[in-house]
């Protein structure tokens, strides 16, 4: 009896996903998650005021393919996720709470695959599905928040967007909202390794993503912005093929086999112009 028992322990050691995966979970948060999502679509219509988003309906029905594959697990909390794709040359992508989320065309430019623009959105999808934005925000405003949520500032105009406007909380490479510790980027990318695997893309790609970053120092301008958003919380690539060893083996073919048209058209788009200084 005490080796079966023996012989139970070692085999459930040893399958796949029953003891050593990370258990992820939403941390402490005063929001409920449809003042995320109403959040989220108050923050995408004002910042859909400053960019410039791809006119290119083409490009738009692609991106949101890319991320309807990803974000079908129930893993990514069932959020109504979009994506749309930004006319900016620098490396970034980003979403907001309850699921609206950007990508730039430098980001496009600068994957080599599908695969690895994929690994990018689908760590956008953890942050969002884990609610990191909200869950540091409620960190940060536990005294003011409460109050301000439940009260007639969170129904006036601006709503919660404009609640958190009032508490200096934006959208830029300082927010609450957008910047994240080390802890919660490797979370989200273990959890953005189960939705690409999920979906069909090799979880590999984003590891490989970020390692590629690092190595392009010729190109700090550009990627500057990314890793203020995104800072590195270790070896991305043992994190990732670790996690991959606990995932069911599937075969990987989830690429649209449209990445490279995609790339080219986006590459002839040109940014916003800078606003004209007022004059003196």
């Amino acid at each position: 009896m005490r080796r079966s028992i023996l012989v139970l322990c070692a085999v459930l050691w040893c399958a796949p996903g029953v003891l050593a995966q990370k258990r992820l979970k939403p941390g402490f948060n005063l929001f409920s998650k449809e003042q995320d999502i109403e959040l989220g679509r108050q923050g995408a219509a004002e910042i859909e005021k400053k960019i410039k988003v791809v006119p290119s309906a083409e490009v738009t029905e692609w991106i949101n393919r890319v991320g309807k594959k990803l974000s079908s697990s129930p893993a990514a909390g069932e959020y109504p996720y979009n994506f749309k794709v930004v006319v900016d040359p620098t490396i970034n992508a980003f979403a907001l709470p309850g699921g609206p989320m950007y990508i730039h065309t430098g980001l496009i430019a600068a994957a080599d695959n599908e695969g690895q623009l994929a690994g990018v959105m689908a760590h956008e999808i953890a942050h969002v599905a884990l609610r990191h934005g909200t869950n540091q925000v409620s960190k940060a405003q536990l005294l003011q928040l409460p109050a301000m949520l439940a009260g007639e500032m969170a129904q006036a105009k601006g709503g919660l967007w404009g609640v958190l406007g009032q508490m200096g909380v934006g959208v830029g490479a300082n927010s609450l909202l957008l910047r994240f510790s080390r802890g919660a980027e490797t979370d989200a990318d273990i959890l953005g390794t189960r939705l690409m695997s999920a979906a069909g893309y090799n979880p590999i790609e984003m590891a490989h993503f970020f390692e590629k970053l690092q190595g392009e120092g010729h190109r700090e301008n550009m990627i500057a912005q990314f890793f203020s958003d995104h800072p590195n919380p270790g070896n991305r690539v043992k994190t990732v093929e670790k996690e991959i060893r606990y995932l069911p083996r599937g075969t990987y073919n989830a690429e649209t086999g449209q990445f490279s048209r995609m790339k080219e058209m986006v590459s002839r788009m040109a940014p916003l112009p800078p606003p004209a200084k007022p004059r003196q």
